[in-house]
């Protein structure tokens, strides 16, 4: 719909590959000419120091305060329109993905991390949730508690071309509806999305984009048309396109090479062959839409292209990241748990990159702590590990600088942020006191140890 094995030393010597179609396994990480035999039984030559995978990402400072302030606003907002938990596996049978996403697909066909794992089973690192998902839905007779509001967030992997906004592990959210076939689940999977990116202050800068797959009748029809309609101009595609045309033609719709463009802008449209179900499907939708106060745009263009889409897709599209504009898509998918194996289940949901969106929002202010403890000598270490847990236990943010004289103890509190620091030294111990300093205008205050805690909290 959308859109690591922590192994042991043993796991570690199984070599993860991809499908033919795509560059061999050792140029994951370049070109190694040491080697001079098949890359999974020659030894990959080191550099002196261990560099991270081509398409990953290291973060700590404003890039992991962008990230975790998605994840807790994601958190947030679906508790609010109760969205559930859901955790499946980072690694699944290749079956599952073959199944769901098409033997022919891009994904499937050359970007998937597949292994053999120790006990022979083809497995890979998930490229979506939305397979997982409805594996762990049908396997867990999960279709008894439908219907079914789940949300997901973590890592996911796919061999792609590194660039801005796109990495080969990265890093989506995930929201679904199971077991709800009627509009105002649509509705409800669309608000959950808008009332995110308005937490996150880039609702401005983005717009959302709409259209219909109709049922399977509209969708028949409509596909054999688009299909009559290209043939007749074959020689004119592009060779994707042409490539297409055989095995889903209604791709050709998305095609962003030129040669096609004017092409599309002529091909049928699906509002032609409606059937009257689909019709007043998306016209609730829209009108679902416009009551929840959701601002949309419709694009005929917008395809799913596996048969098991229904009804609708939408996309949330920002011009701020460049080529790669989608911030959430997502759609119903009504025949995917049918076409696994499970029972016929209607279903809607969308995935957003976490990435995507930290990149979108205004930087988060880094966290500080409210109170430095100071402790000076080495009898002070005791009381002053007792008060950080009596003030943590109390919900209030503490750290002890544990290196250096008074004088670099207290400058470091001061570069941290905290708005209080607790001195601690050899008369305050042998007194029962702790000094307590206002680190914005220098105030110090003798107070009872035992009284530390409380006095402190009723500071901030």
């Amino acid at each position: 719909m959308r859109s690591m094995v922590e192994g042991s030393h043993e796991a570690a010597t199984q070599p993860l590959h991809r499908r033919s179609g795509g560059p061999p396994p050792h140029a994951w990480h370049g070109e190694d000419p040491l080697r001079t035999g098949p890359p999974s039984l020659m030894p990959r030559a080191m550099s002196k120091t261990p560099q991270k995978p081509r398409g990953t990402q290291d973060m700590i400072g404003e890039a992991a305060a962008r990230f975790d302030h998605v994840i807790e606003t994601f958190n947030r907002v679906r508790k609010l329109h109760g969205f559930g938990r859901v955790e499946v596996p980072v690694f699944e049978a290749t079956a599952v993905f073959a199944r769901s996403l098409g033997e022919t697909t891009d994904v499937v066909s050359k970007e998937m991390y597949e292994f053999t794992d120790r006990g022979g089973d083809a497995m890979c690192l998930r490229p979506e949730f939305t397979a997982g998902i409805a594996r762990a839905y049908i396997e867990n007779g999960w279709q008894q508690l439908a219907p079914l509001k789940l949300a997901a967030w973590g890592p996911l992997f796919r061999y792609e071309r590194p660039q801005k906004g796109r990495f080969r592990q990265f890093h989506q959210l995930d929201a679904e509806i199971l077991g709800a076939g009627e509009p105002a689940a649509d509705v409800e999977v669309i608000a959950l999305g808008q009332h995110l990116l308005d937490e996150l202050g880039v609702a401005d800068d983005v717009v959302v984009t709409l259209n219909s797959m109709g049922d399977p009748e509209t969708r028949a029809a409509w596909s054999n048309a688009v299909a009559a309609y290209f043939t007749a101009h074959r020689g004119e595609l592009s060779e994707d396109s042409q490539r297409r045309l055989d095995t889903n033609p209604l791709r050709i719709l998305d095609s962003k090479d030129a040669r096609d463009q004017a092409l599309v802008a002529d091909a049928p449209q699906i509002d032609a062959y409606f059937t009257t179900e689909a019709g007043a499907f998306f016209d609730t939708l829209q009108k679902g839409l416009q009551a929840s106060g959701i601002a949309w745009q419709r694009n005929a263009r917008l395809v799913r292209g596996l048969d098991y889409y229904r009804h609708t897709v939408f996309e949330f599209i920002t011009q701020s990241l460049g080529a790669q504009g989608t911030v959430l898509g997502g759609g119903r998918y009504d025949g995917l748990i049918g076409h696994m194996g499970g029972p016929e289940t209607p279903a809607v949901g969308w995935a957003a990159g976490i990435e995507r969106l930290a990149m979108l929002v205004a930087e988060p202010a880094l966290p500080h702590v409210a109170v430095a403890v100071v402790a000076v000598g080495e009898e002070a270490q005791g009381p002053a590990l007792a008060l950080l847990a009596g003030l943590r236990r109390a919900g209030i943010s503490a750290e002890q600088g544990w290196r250096g004289n008074l004088k670099k103890k207290m400058e470091r509190a001061g570069k941290s942020g905290a708005r209080l620091a607790v001195l601690i030294g050899s008369d305050e111990v042998a007194a029962g006191t702790i000094t307590l300093r206002d680190l914005a205008n220098g105030e110090q205050t003798v107070l009872p140890a035992a009284d530390a805690v409380s006095a402190i909290a009723a500071r901030l």
